[in-house]
This record gives structure tokens, sequence and C-alpha cells, in this order.
């Protein structure tokens, strides 16, 4: 049996704790070259004690000098190091043989794309590579013979069944077409009039999922399925004609493949990101997570709802983006996160309404109201300011 060297890029994150946790419970299979956390210093010294990695990577001086004076508390022998370029060294070293790209938004697109050039197994959890640079991304991945594994529950839940054979052309394995799901919670049954005194709060309290604070929201809109289906055109080489989206209140039907016969073949799952992280670190074989076993009988009923996209427009308009083209899926990113912004301002002062950073920035949006107006950016009627981030105001 091969020992895994894995580079874990946003080990302080969710995903990169689940995969630290099924890492532990298979340590003669993995071992942990590097961890890079950003700024959450005191989290990454207790990782690297517990899994003991030869580098640790943070996003700045001030943090480098914190994590060597906790580090040196421990006696701990890992190597410190700071910024961008650092992420990149790490994903492309010689003796990594498996990266997790789990940095959450653009940060992460340079050190992923670092891995694929150095031909690695890239587990994939970052969404804006291939969001913002698909088409770079998989030509890279092909030039370098890099391994590409999606960890998103959905495109993993694809992945897994999909012919084992499968060379990207659907029409010669009989694909008709790539379902993936969605929640659609926590406000699958809220009352439109209510979207307005929606809080951060409620927003990242997700029924089934335990995530980030960015993936919840984006989960709240429904703008997470927009980026997801973006993602699976690009992995699956599935045309946007052919990708779709349906409810699924209890997240444990992941995604599905209909065929061209009419079988439908879908991946099911207790709701925990274990399970995919699990399934591509462990391949070819399937390596025991027993916590994350599906009581069938418990779960009781499955549901596939009629999807309310006139509540929740924004998978289709992530979908309609891409299909014009990079540019335009970019700047609904770009207004998403203004959106995330505007609606954590509303309880912490941290986040008042600078979406590109600066003193300047809330000052410059505002001041091209009428321009984003003219791209389709609908006014709401009661605040005057851009759309709510629940009512899908981007139109393509």
């Amino acid at each position: 049996m091969s020992v895994h060297t894995l580079t874990l890029l946003g080990s302080t994150g969710s995903i990169g704790t689940s995969t630290l946790d099924v890492v532990s419970r298979h340590p003669n299979r993995f071992r942990i070259f590097a961890l890079a956390g950003h700024t959450r210093t005191s989290v990454l010294a207790q990782q690297c004690a517990a899994h003991r990695p030869r580098y640790a990577v943070v996003a700045g001086e001030k943090e480098a000098a914190e994590l060597r004076r906790l580090l040196a508390q421990q006696n701990s022998d890992t190597e410190v190091l700071h910024g961008a370029q650092a992420l990149s060294d790490v994903a492309s070293a010689p003796e990594v043989t498996g990266v997790m790209a789990a940095i959450v938004g653009a940060a992460g697109l340079a050190p992923t794309l670092a891995a694929a050039a150095a031909g690695k197994t890239v587990f994939l959890a970052n969404k804006e590579t291939l969001v913002m640079s698909g088409r770079l991304f998989m030509d890279t991945a092909r030039q370098n013979r890099a391994r590409i594994l999606p960890v998103d529950s959905e495109h993993n839940a694809v992945y897994q069944v999909l012919p084992r054979d499968f060379n990207g052309d659907l029409d010669a394995h009989g694909i008709d077409n790539i379902i993936l799901t969605a929640s659609g919670e926590p406000f699958l049954h809220t009352d439109l009039r209510e979207f307005d005194a929606i809080t951060p709060a409620q927003a990242v309290k997700h029924p089934n999922w335990a995530m980030g604070q960015k993936i919840s929201v984006d989960s709240a809109t429904m703008m997470n399925k927009g980026l997801e289906l973006i993602e699976a055109h690009w992995l699956f080489s599935c045309p946007p004609a052919r990708l779709e989206a349906v409810i699924h209140p209890q997240s444990v039907i992941h995604s599905m493949v209909r065929y061209r016969d009419g079988s439908v073949l879908a991946q099911m799952g207790v709701p925990d990101m274990r399970t995919p992280i699990a399934y591509c670190l462990g391949l070819p074989e399937r390596i025991a997570l027993r916590r994350c076993q599906t009581g069938l009988r418990r779960i009781g009923r499955l549901d596939l709802p009629s999807a309310r996209f006139c509540t929740f427009p924004l998978p289709e308009t992530g979908i309609r983006c891409h299909a014009r083209g990079r540019l335009c899926a970019l700047r609904v990113e770009r207004r998403q996160r203004s959106r995330r912004c505007r609606l954590f301002a509303r309880t912490n002062p941290l986040y008042r309404h600078r979406p590109h950073g600066g003193t300047r920035a809330g000052t410059r949006s505002r001041r091209r109201t009428g321009k984003h107006r003219r791209a389709g950016v609908r006014r709401h009627r009661n605040t005057g300011k851009g759309g709510s981030v629940f009512s899908g105001s981007l139109k393509p």
C-alpha cells in the first residue's frame, strides 16, 4: 500500500478539518507535507502538533511570527512560510503526490493551478478555480497529466456514477444529461416578502450541512448552485443545455446522471463532506468511514419538489452567464461577493459596504449605480439600493 503525501490548502476551514479527520483515521495511508491556514494561527498550530507537517503556510509576516511562537512552545520542527508564492511552492513540491485545494475564493486559483502544472492529483474543492479559469485549468491538467478529483458533494456524486472509462464524450457513453441537487435551504419555504429581514445568523444556519460562512450564504441564495453548474461543465465536458438543477431538501441524493435508455443513476449518502473526501483520498479503494453510514430507514423520505427558481434564480443566472463568456461569470461572482458584505454589515461593522476593499470602494460602488442598472442590476423598490442578496438581482 503506497503512502499519499498531501498538501492541504485551506486546512483550517471546514473542508480542511474534515480532510484531516479522514487522514487521522488512516495514518498508514497518508503523510502531511504542508498545511496552509491563512490567518488562523492557533488552529494551525494545533494541526501542526497533531500531524507534524514539514511546512505550514500563513498569509503574512505577522501571522508567520505568531505561528513560529506557538510552534516553539510545542518544540515543533515545522518550518513556517508565508505569502502567495509559498502556497504555490508547497502545492508543486516534488515530494507531494496529492493537493487538497480548499482555499475559499480567488486566492485558491494560483496554487491550485500550480499543482495541476506540476502533474499532481488535485482534490478540487475550490469553486473559483473553474468559474474563473476553467479552460486554462483543465487544459493545464491535461497537458501535465494531472488528475482532477472533484470533492464538492454534487460533482463527486456525478463522478461516482459515470462510467469508469468516461472520457468526456457524453454521447459515446449514452448519457442524456447531468442533474445536480440543491437543498434550497435554509429559506426554501420562506415568503419572498420576508427576505429583506433575513439576518446573517439565519443565512449561515443550514439545516443539513456544516459549512463555512461564505459557502453557507452562497448556499442560502443558491448562487452556490450556479457556480456548481459552471464547474460541472468544465469537469465533465457537459454543455450547459444538458445540465440541470433540482430541489432536494434532505440532501441525501447528491447528484444524478440520466442515461439514454431511461436509467437515472444517483449517488446517496448522509450530508457529511468526509464521505466525498474519503472517496477521493482512497481511490481506487473505498476506505472505511463508519460514522458516515446512511441509515435509509431513519431518513424515511426523499423529496424532489418543483424548483422555485422564480424565488432563487441564481442557478439559472450562473449557467446563462457562463454561456455568455468568462467575464460575465466573473461579474456575477464579484457582485455576489459584494452582496455578502452588505448582508453581514447589518450586524458587523467590519463588513461595512466596501466590497472591493479600501476606504473609497463604497463610494465608487454607489457612483456606478447607473452603469450597473444598464448592465441589468435591478434596484430594490424599498431601499433604493442594489437588490437583496436573496432576490437574484443580476440578469445575464
